[in-house]
């Protein structure tokens, strides 16, 4: 009887132990929709005015919970060969040395280490790697909205922005002192794995 009653609170332990990991939340996966993302940026052109580019090709994929939001990442690999300002010899300058030098540096990468905030908004923190350095950097991120798609899928999709400084990437080209720093901004849809 003894050994019965070892077996049963053995048993009944066991089922405690799945139930709470089976209503343990767990951050759904996305995979990026590389059509409906961007990565946008601004620059001021000798303080006189914008000027405005994007890159048009990149993927990665991101988790998300709306019930545990701290515990969302976001991992993005962007080609800057891929820079379009609608200007095509202002490009090609661009992915030459004086700027992106994609010949050296083919890649870049933001990579999350952590975000605070809620299921709406708040900031993602992670290393953003251009130009060949990887620094530290935060994002100020704001939900867009998440539910079914008309073909089956489920997406969720955030907006971000930030601003850096180039020469902390190694870019250091004179374009004058209204020019030193980029603001970039993300629009990111993904589809739930």
């Amino acid at each position: 009887m003894k050994d019965l009653n070892v077996l049963a609170l053995r048993l009944l332990a066991s089922l405690f132990y799945v139930t709470i990991l089976c209503t343990t939340a767990v951050a759904a996966e996305y995979k990026i929709d590389s059509a409906q993302t961007f990565v946008e940026f601004r620059i001021k052109h000798l303080g006189y005015s914008w000027l405005y580019g994007r890159f048009n090709t990149m993927e990665g994929e991101f988790s998300y919970d709306a019930k545990d939001p701290e515990a969302s990442t976001l991992s993005i690999d962007i080609d800057p060969e891929s820079i379009d300002t609608n200007h095509a010899e202002r490009d090609k300058h661009l992915r030459e040395e004086d700027f992106l030098n994609v010949n050296e540096f083919a890649g870049s990468t933001f990579k999350s280490s952590g975000y605070t905030g809620d299921a709406d908004s708040g900031v993602l923190s992670g290393m953003l790697t251009l130009h060949g350095v990887t620094k530290p950097i935060d994002i100020n991120i704001t939900k867009l909205g998440e539910g079914a798609d008309p073909w089956g899928g489920y997406r969720a999709g955030f907006e971000g922005k930030t601003t850096i400084t180039l020469s902390d990437f190694g870019i250091d080209y004179d374009l004058g002192p209204a020019s030193k720093t980029l603001e970039l901004e993300l629009g990111v849809e993904g589809i739930r794995q």
